[in-house]
């Protein structure tokens, strides 16, 4: 394959089944997942169903569509995310808009959800904070599932503040409060949560798989902490004192080998009965800790 996205060329017929074979040859060497990307591509160009293309797969493009599928492939052929290509990702059975100003929600980043609903299975009034909320996948899915319950999401970057705003609002979910802030500093002092939720940037700057996969197009403030990736989930878990309500909990996720390390600083500030879950592949993903105000 020529790597000039511009150069890219099919051949054959311009039917659904042709191009699927060949796109899926074409970003063989590119993708782990070459046939589901060609279909999404394809459903996309189309405005049709996936099931679509099973069903005709006689049909055939425009020129025009076809035009805009090669554009389309071209991008995915260079590595760029499906979810930033087609500006959708679905996270907990949610569609989320998603831009390269924020994360591409993932899979493992539910078990921080299900996590939290598994410890607040009742009904109560509850309040919670989601800090670093990027497309808000966080805050929103715990919303659509706790539809009582006072949640704030906060970013620093605006352009992530305002991509969570519209999923809020497409999602009908406009009681969660979306705002700007640097971690802890826009919010009132006098607030306080029964929850602090964070997905903070913890991989070192050193790390090798910056520079791989899907994470090269996403953005590095929203990756990189210093202190071999520590130094975000520290500032956090020692602020969040100041905003917990007694016997509030705090939840982080973390990469897979700083399980211990984030334990160790939970323990280390006063937090209690410090524990890490483990991600849908088997790694310690999820730590959180209980703060008892004195």
């Amino acid at each position: 394959m020529n790597k000039n996205p511009n150069r890219l060329r099919l051949i054959g017929d311009n039917s659904i089944a042709n191009l699927t074979v060949q796109g899926q040859q074409l970003l063989a060497s590119s993708s782990d997942s070459a046939k589901l990307d060609v279909e999404i591509l394809l459903s996309l160009v189309l405005k049709k169903s996936r099931s679509y293309l099973l069903t005709w797969p006689e049909k055939k493009l425009s020129d025009e569509q076809l035009l805009e599928f090669i554009h389309l492939l071209s991008r995915r052929a260079q590595g760029e995310p499906i979810a930033y290509i087609t500006g959708i990702k679905e996270f907990w059975s949610l569609p989320f808009a998603v831009s390269e100003a924020t994360l591409i929600p993932r899979p493992d980043t539910e078990t921080l959800v299900e996590l939290v609903l598994e410890l607040y299975s009742d009904n109560k009034l509850t309040t919670c904070l989601d800090l670093g909320t990027g497309t808000g996948a966080i805050a929103l899915a715990l919303a659509s599932e706790k539809a009582t319950w006072e949640i704030d999401a906060t970013d620093f970057n605006i352009e992530a503040v305002k991509l969570a705003q519209r999923n809020a609002k497409n999602l009908n979910l406009a009681q969660v409060h979306i705002y700007q802030s640097d971690w802890f500093e826009g919010i009132s002092k006098n607030k306080k949560f029964d929850i602090i939720v964070s997905n903070p940037p913890y991989i070192d700057g050193d790390d090798i798989n910056l520079s791989q996969g899907d994470v090269r197009f996403e953005p590095k403030s929203a990756l990189v902490a210093s202190e071999q990736g520590l130094a975000d989930i520290k500032h956090i878990a020692d602020k969040a004192r100041c905003f917990l309500n007694t016997d509030g909990k705090l939840f982080f996720e973390h990469g897979f080998e700083q399980g211990y390390a984030v334990r160790t600083i939970l323990t280390n500030l006063g937090y209690k009965n410090a524990q890490t879950k483990q991600d849908l592949n088997g790694h310690e993903r999820i730590s959180w800790a209980i703060y008892h105000r004195l």
